[in-house]
Formats: C-alpha cells, sequence, structure tokens
C-alpha cells in the first residue's frame, strides 16, 4: 500500500515472483469511470472508491477461501479502507511503502503509460493515514533491498493487529 509513484506494482510483482505467491494489480479493479476521472488529474472520493474497495475484498475473500497466498498492489490510503480490505481476517497483512514526498514527485514525471500522474500526487498524500499496524518499509531502495526488507518482516510472522 502506498501513494502513487511508491513503488506497489514494481515491488509488489517482485515479492510475489518470490514467494512463488500469485499477484493482482489493484488499478485492474477502478471502473472505466474512475481511471478516465484520474486521467483528468481528479482525486476520486470515498464514494467513487467504494465499489473499487467492494471488489478488491471480494478477491481478498476468495484468495482466503482458496487458500491461495498473494500479493495485492493498491493504495489503501485511509485507515477505513484497509478495514474493508482486512475484514475479520487476521492473515490479511498490509506492507506500507513510504517514501518522501520528493522521491515520489520524481518517479512521477518519469512514469508513462499510466493513468495516475504527478498532478495526484498532492491529494493522495493529503487522503493517506500511515498505517499504524503494517509493515512499513522505506520504498527509497532499491527493488531488491525494498523486497528483502519486506522478506525479513514477513518471516517473522504477521505483526500483532
Amino acid at each position: 500500500m502506498g501513494v502513487s509513484g511508491s513503488g506497489k506494482t514494481t515491488i509488489g510483482r517482485k515479492l510475489a515472483g518470490e514467494l512463488g505467491w500469485l499477484f493482482y494489480e489493484g488499478d485492474d479493479f477502478h471502473s472505466a469511470a474512475s481511471v478516465e476521472k484520474m486521467s483528468r488529474g481528479i482525486a476520486l472520493t470515498d464514494d467513487d472508491r467504494r465499489p473499487w474497495l467492494a471488489a478488491l475484498r471480494a478477491l481478498i475473500e476468495g484468495c482466503l477461501e482458496k487458500g491461495e497466498n498473494a500479493v495485492l498492489a493498491c493504495s489503501a490510503l485511509k485507515e477505513s479502507y484497509r478495514r474493508i480490505l482486512r475484514g475479520d481476517d487476521a492473515g490479511v497483512v498490509f506492507v506500507y511503502l513510504a517514501a518522501p514526498a520528493r522521491l515520489i514527485a520524481e518517479r512521477l514525471e518519469h512514469r508513462a503509460g499510466h493513468f495516475a500522474q504527478r498532478n495526484l500526487l498532492p491529494s493522495q498524500l493529503a487522503t493517506l493515514e500511515e498505517p499504524e499496524d503494517a509493515i512499513t518499509v522505506d520504498a527509497s531502495g532499491t527493488p531488491a533491498e525494498i523486497v528483502a526488507a519486506i522478506r525479513e518482516a514477513l518471516a517473522g510472522g504477521p505483526p500483532t493487529l
């Protein structure tokens, strides 16, 4: 989890690959209207996000029911969003990719082919409620360093939530 440009997709794919887990891109679950809105630089509202969060929760429930381990890359910016995503499942662990705003802005400047561009960063940072119940990782390192830090934290077992 984290704001656009924090590395969720890059790190999520690499982590899932190393663990032999499934990978899901949360952006793939946005409605066409939400993608179009963000493409115009308009931040989503809680109402816009509600069906997206429900779809992600259904995905998580499906993985849990099948006993499938997975990595889901999604922003989960607010505590209320994370409560929806987690439900009553203590096995759902959040990893927060934290990095300085200037680094994220720089990454977004060089991002191509994605609907979420730099102009959405201020609204994402304003919406972000940093989690207290997540594995927090410094996302300013290399992908290999970040994934190694996550794997080390996961090896210690899920945090007490």
